[in-house]
Order: C-alpha cells, then structure tokens, then sequence
C-alpha cells in the first residue's frame, strides 16, 4: 500500500534511512550535551561527528542476527568510531531513539500535510467564487428542499478545510515531544539536561514525564486528526459522487483522454477517484481506531504498540497525502453541467418553493397548522399527478381567499432565496486574484 499510494516527499520520510538519520541526529546532539557535562571529551565529540554514519544494508544484516533493531544500528554506527565508539549510544534506552525520532517524522509530515491542505483551501477559495451564483437544488434526505447555489456548496467545504487547518497545526503542535529519560522515564543514567539540550536542538519540546516510552496519547490523537481531515475530504467526494449520477450529472470529476470506465460498458464514466478516496478513509479511521487501542500499555510499557505503529503511522500519512492529492486534481478539473443544475431545478413543478407559500399564508393570519395542511395538501397533489405547483395553488380557492396573484406569483421567486449569498461570502473575505 505504501509503494502504491506513496508521492514521493511524504515517501522518502517514512522510509528506514529518513528514521536511522534522524536517529544520528539525536545520538550525535546526545554526544554534544554529554561533552558539555564533561563526560566526553571535546575532541572525541568532533571525532564522533566526523565519522559517524550508517550503512542501511548492513543494519539489516545485523538485525536478522540480533533481532533488535536500534542494538543493529548501534554496532553498525560504532563500526565506524573505532575507539570512540565508547561514547556512543551512552545512557539512552531503544525508545529514546524510536520515539524522539518517530516525533521529527510526525512533525514534517504535518508539515506536508498542512502544505496539503492550504492548497485545498485555495483551490476550493477560487471554485466558490466561481460558482458563487450559480443555482442548484439544495436536497435535504436525498430529497429536493430549496435553493441554494453551488458555489455555497464549496464554501462550506471551503469553511471545513479551514478548521482542519487548525486542527493539524494542533497536531503539530501535540506532536512535537521528544524523550530521553531512560529505561523507565527517571534518567537513572543520563542527566535531564541531555534531554533539554538534544530536544531543543531538534526543535521538539520535551515529554515532562514519561516511561520508556512517550505516552501513547498523543499519538492518537495524531492519527483522529487525520482520520478527521481524511473523512473530510471523503465528504467531498461522497458529494462530487452523488452529483455525477446518471439522474443528477450536476458534477462530474474529470475523465482523462483514454480512460476507459467498465472492461463490458464503453460507455461508462464512473467517478473512481472519488470512491478510492471514500475507501481510504475508512483505513485512515481504523488506523485512529488501533492508536487509540495503543494507549493502555502494561506497566512503564510494553511492545504491543510497537508492532501496530510501525504500518498505522506511515499509512495514515501517506494515505492522506495521497487524498489530499488526488481530491485536489478531482476540484481543479472539475466538470460542472449548470443546464442540467436547472433541469433538476425545476424537476419538481415548483414543490421547491412550499415554504414560502406556506410562510406567507402564516403572515396573512392563518394559523400555521391550517397552512402547512393546506400547502401539504395541494403538494401531495403535485406530487402524484406531476402537475405545476403554482398552477394547482391558483386553482385552490382557500389560497386565493388569502394570497393574490401577485402575492402568489412572488412566493416563487428564485431570487428571493438567494438574497443571502453574498452575505455569507462576505464572511470569508475572499479575493477573486
């Protein structure tokens, strides 16, 4: 699934020689702090720096005998030291490394995703104003309500991606602690200051207590964010799918010179971006769903959480990565049919417009029981004998007792339902550059 959905910045991140590199990074700060508590010498840390490297093939050889993968590491690094390698490695336990450098990963990959969705928010920006005006059908249940235009339909998309920016950059900002207390969190061989100085140098702040490892919490509450965010862009999809029915065909996602939609119907054009998009977020909430069963671990820890981590992390990143992708492509080359946005309109014979009707029979002195009644009554006879609306309400005398035809005849005007748009625009501030 990686290799498949993987761009290849959020890739690169999540592959073994992106985490053994942030892992010398912290070693190579670790030696740096220990030299300043006196306890390397200096010239041993510019030694230390010079020559520490790793070689990922041969870490992997050394795990199938070992077993372990930060001990192949290690020997691997301590390769390379000679007579310095003594110095390497001191007082820290395997989740020092693991999750201090798990931290950095979590922390640029918000940063792509963040980058994600602002490119969202500007395409979704310039679609809404594109569309600001243009009328469609508002469906409640599936069903014709009023009428609303479509561009109101990116803005609250537009409204949702704006919240989800917020809610990564608190991700980001939960994310960001790093450890390196020991084997049970109490710094039995190593000094806090260690912690202090190779966290700040790293720019994550430090786990104010923690066990052997960083509590998982904070990771699940990573991975909701970005089972939330993904289940957003799901909504959307879901949407531009339910529009692109051969019943609706309001919107469409783009369909590629050459694309073929079904192996036995040549004629098919299936939305198939937007249900794989459907599809993976339902990963990226099972994926929320393990982080949160990884909370509750035995003791200081244990490594039931270990396993599970290691494919739900790097997936909910790169999966979501891949949605923000793909989603972006499916808004930008968008296909909308406005003659087929009126057809739908007025579809219903003027049924659209019954509240007004019924709103103002309220305002002329009828009780509000007795005017649903009498508006139901006549629309029910619309809706099984497919006759105008307007026409039938004309003919009822208990209507035109109350509304002329002029009062009747204003109850169905379009405009009336969309004096409010720009209001609600004006909210947003948005720039037509």
């Amino acid at each position: 699934m990686i290799a498949r959905y993987s761009l290849p910045q959020m890739n690169s991140l999540w592959q073994d020689e992106s985490k053994f590199s942030k892992m010398l990074e912290i070693e190579l700060a670790t030696v740096e702090a220990l030299s300043k508590l006196k306890k390397i010498p200096q010239d041993a840390v510019k030694r230390i720096r010079k020559k520490a490297k790793f070689n990922l093939s041969q870490i992997n050889r050394l795990e199938k005998k070992t077993n372990h993968d930060i001990i192949a590491f290690v020997t691997n690094v301590n390769q390379y030291l000679g007579q310095d390698a003594k110095y390497f490695h001191m007082g820290l336990t395997s989740s020092d490394l693991l999750d201090s450098a798990l931290a950095m990963q979590m922390v640029q990959g918000l940063d792509i995703l963040i980058k994600d969705n602002n490119n969202l928010i500007k395409i979704l920006s310039k679609k809404a104003l594109k569309y600001k005006d243009m009328v469609c059908i508002g469906r409640t249940h599936g069903v014709h309500a009023e009428p609303i235009t479509f561009g109101l339909k990116l803005l609250l998309w537009l409204d949702e991606a704006k919240r989800n920016s917020v809610r990564l950059e608190e991700a980001k900002k939960n994310a960001s602690f790093g450890k390196l207390s020991g084997a049970v969190g109490t710094y039995s061989n190593i000094e806090p200051f260690v912690e202090e100085y190779v966290c700040k140098k790293l720019s994550l702040k430090r786990a104010n207590v923690a066990t052997q490892v960083i509590q998982r919490d904070i990771h699940a509450q990573v991975l909701s964010t970005i089972a939330i965010v993904g289940a957003s862009l799901e909504k959307i999809a879901q949407e531009i799918r339910h529009l692109q029915k051969t019943e609706v065909l309001e919107a469409e996602e783009p369909f590629a010179k050459g694309q073929k939609g079904s192996s036995a119907m040549p004629h098919k054009r299936n939305p198939v971006i937007c249900e794989r998009i459907c599809g993976l977020a339902r990963l990226l909430r099972t994926n929320a769903l393990a982080g949160i069963e990884n909370i509750a671990l035995w003791h200081e820890r244990d490594i039931s959480h270990s396993s599970v981590e290691r494919i739900i992390i790097p997936d909910s990143f790169i999966l979501l990565d891949y949605m923000f992708y793909k989603l972006s492509g499916v808004l930008e080359g968008l296909i909308v049919y406005p003659e087929n946005m009126l057809s739908n309109l007025i579809k219903t014979k003027g049924l659209i417009f019954s509240q007004r009707v019924l709103v103002t029979l309220m305002k002329k002195g009828l009780a509000r029981t007795k005017a649903y009644d009498l508006v139901q009554k006549n629309a029910m006879r619309c809706w099984k004998q497919t006759l105008d609306f307007k026409e039938i309400l004309k003919q009822d005398k208990n209507i035109s007792r109350y509304l002329t035809k002029d009062e009747l005849e204003d109850c169905f005007d379009l405009n009336y339902y969309l004096r409010n748009v720009d209001k609600i625009f004006k909210r947003f501030n948005l720039s037509k550059k």
